[in-house]
């Protein structure tokens, strides 16, 4: 199709800008989003200074409204959207009885609500023309609770049912649903600043390099429909699991 839509929810600077530019090296135009819009354009301009084409949006994936609208106006001024990553992360870290009503909603909406919001709007779009690609990004915790994550182990179960059941359900109607789920540490600012002696085993591929993740993210979509992968699983070659 001509000028083909990536759509990345949550292209912060690490995964999901990778993700955008891999797509956009490949061809696709990229529409990524985060709640603030001017936060986008380091991203925007660095990959249409690399010959790419890329738009940005602010947009709240928790609000119903304003995510059915980005995809009816990426659909009519953009391209159709052929694959559609949902990339926000929500990890936060409390003891649970130091955890708030507010904190655990919060989380939920961020982590699985707005998943579904996203992935039932590119559903809408992708279905009647039986093809397209939903893709989810995981965590450690989409398996497993830990100690201090109850909410973010929360939303991550529901995100993980949540890609099962549309994987399921819209697979046998040509559209590919896909979970990676990201075990070990990622190579970002945040981890350099908190975690230094984490950050330090990035000297010999320790730690997850955002453009290695996007590679993985581009096989997917590639991948023949006699042979599709639902869940995958990265970590780096020390990760103990």
């Amino acid at each position: 199709m001509s000028n083909p839509v990536a759509l990345v929810v949550g292209a912060g600077d690490a995964t999901g800008g990778a993700i955008a530019r891999r797509f956009a090296r490949g061809g696709y135009t990229a529409c990524v989003t985060r709640r603030q819009a001017e936060l986008l354009q380091p991203l925007v301009d660095g990959i249409r200074a690399e010959g790419g084409r890329a738009h940005g949006y602010g947009s709240d994936a928790r609000d119903e409204a304003a995510v059915t609208s980005l995809v009816a106006q990426i659909e009519r001024d953009i391209g159709p959207i052929e694959v559609a990553v949902f990339n926000i992360g929500a990890n936060v870290r409390f003891p649970v009885t130091e955890t708030t009503e507010r904190v655990y909603r919060k989380v939920w909406e961020m982590g699985a609500l707005a998943g579904f919001l996203v992935g039932r709007e590119a559903a809408r779009v992708m279905l009647p023309r039986q093809r397209g690609t939903i893709l989810y990004t995981g965590a450690t915790a989409s398996l497993r609770g830990g100690a201090g994550f109850c909410a973010f182990a929360g939303a991550k179960f529901a995100l993980r049912a949540l890609a099962q059941s549309m994987a399921r359900e819209l697979g046998p109607q040509g559209v590919h649903v896909a979970h990676v789920v990201i075990d070990g540490a990622i190579d970002t600012a945040f981890i350099r600043d908190n975690f230094p002696e984490r950050y330090a085993a990035k000297a010999h591929d320790g730690i997850l390099a955002p453009d290695a993740i996007a590679e993985n993210y581009w096989m997917l979509h590639q991948q023949p429909r006699n042979a599709w992968t639902h869940e995958l699983d990265l970590r780096p070659w020390v990760e103990k699991f």
